[in-house]
């Protein structure tokens, strides 16, 4: 039988979730956080709501708490990404994370500026019954996607360009200093008249690389013309887009750094639509260094981020309660963008 509970105010009746969170003076959903381990709970109310449990006796229904913690053995990759070999590598790096956890990885495109987006994720969320998110940029900088899932209490992590969470919810990628050896390779080249070509508004990553860039162009004596900045969508095709009304200017740029590789190869290809020798005539420098840079002729000079090793990163995150493991104490190497230097830049003629 079971004993009284003088706290309770029911005697032979257990403890229960709304008896912790009024002695504690939280909410019942700060409870259920507490006991499913969410990063998303400050330290000072975890200790309090403990030893409330601790003094009550409180034992949390196993069922129950699984249906909490959302146990489906899925982890959620949602991305909104124009490049889908960036999608692909950082999937392969979040299975390199999974492989032997038990878990599974399921993939969720959407679409930033649909009116849906938050319906159709808490959709996505609540059907599969996530373990955890994933999210690469640019879903990882939308603030109202962060707040739903802190409302579902689903356990996330972003990958962004620059810190927007908690270090146990972040891979941050250090776009900036990317986006400024690009700059410095270009100028060190002798280059002067320079096009930039950027990503989508919606992306902060296209504003870190293009500051960067801008930045490091300035602290050598070098202006932008703004005849040579072209907001391109990270596609090839914007790319081809961008180098065709770059180039057919009166006076063209001599070297043209695109905020992605998709959009370098897209300048590549109207660069030869115009008759143009690569990189006689033109040098092109791109940013991601996805595989197919290495691929192209001339093999294209890249700003290195590495996509698979980030999701790997990411997922290592999101499990490590699951280990054991404080997310936050993680000893996790730093995400630093390295310029790969290949043929498709060379001297200023």
């Amino acid at each position: 039988m079971a004993q009284d509970d003088p706290r309770s105010g029911k005697p032979g009746k257990r403890a229960t979730i709304n008896d912790v969170a009024r002695e504690a003076q939280v909410s019942k959903k700060t409870v259920s956080r507490v006991i499913n381990q969410s990063p998303f709970v400050k330290e000072d109310t975890r200790e309090r709501v403990n030893a409330v449990i601790k003094t009550l006796g409180f034992t949390p229904d196993p069922q129950a708490r699984g249906l909490a913690f959302r146990r489906s053995f899925l982890v959620g990759l949602i991305y909104d990404n124009p490049s889908p070999t960036y999608v692909v590598n950082m999937q392969q790096g979040v299975l390199d994370a999974l492989k032997g956890s038990g878990l599974e990885l399921v993939v969720h495109p959407c679409n930033r500026n649909s009116p849906t987006l938050l319906e159709d994720i808490r959709g996505f969320v609540e059907r599969q019954r996530l373990y955890g998110v994933i999210m690469p940029p640019s879903v990882s900088e939308d603030e109202q996607v962060i707040d739903l899932l802190r409302d579902l209490d689903c356990p996330y992590v972003r990958i962004a360009s620059v810190s927007l969470d908690e270090p146990q919810a972040m891979v941050v990628t250090n776009d900036w200093i990317g986006a400024a050896e690009a700059a410095a390779h270009l100028a060190d080249l002798g280059h002067r008249r320079i096009g930039l070509v950027r990503g989508p508004d919606l992306f902060r990553s296209s504003a870190v690389r293009g500051k960067g860039f801008l930045d490091a162009l300035a602290e050598r004596g070098i202006p932008l013309d703004p005849a040579y900045d072209f907001k391109g969508a990270y596609t090839f095709e914007s790319g081809v887009e961008a180098g065709h009304a770059l180039l057919a200017l009166d006076t063209p740029p001599t070297a043209i750094f695109t905020l992605n590789d998709d959009m370098a190869i897209g300048v590549m290809q109207a660069a030869r639509d115009r008759g143009l020798e690569l990189p006689r005539d033109l040098s092109v420098v791109g940013f991601d260094d996805l595989p197919m840079a290495a691929r192209v002729w001339p093999n294209l000079t890249s700003v290195r981020l590495p996509i698979r090793d980030m999701g790997r990163m990411a997922a290592e995150k999101l499990l490590a309660p699951m280990r054991g493991v404080d997310p936050a104490k993680m000893q996790q190497p730093e995400v630093r963008p390295a310029l790969v230097v290949r043929k498709s830049a060379i001297n200023a003629a």
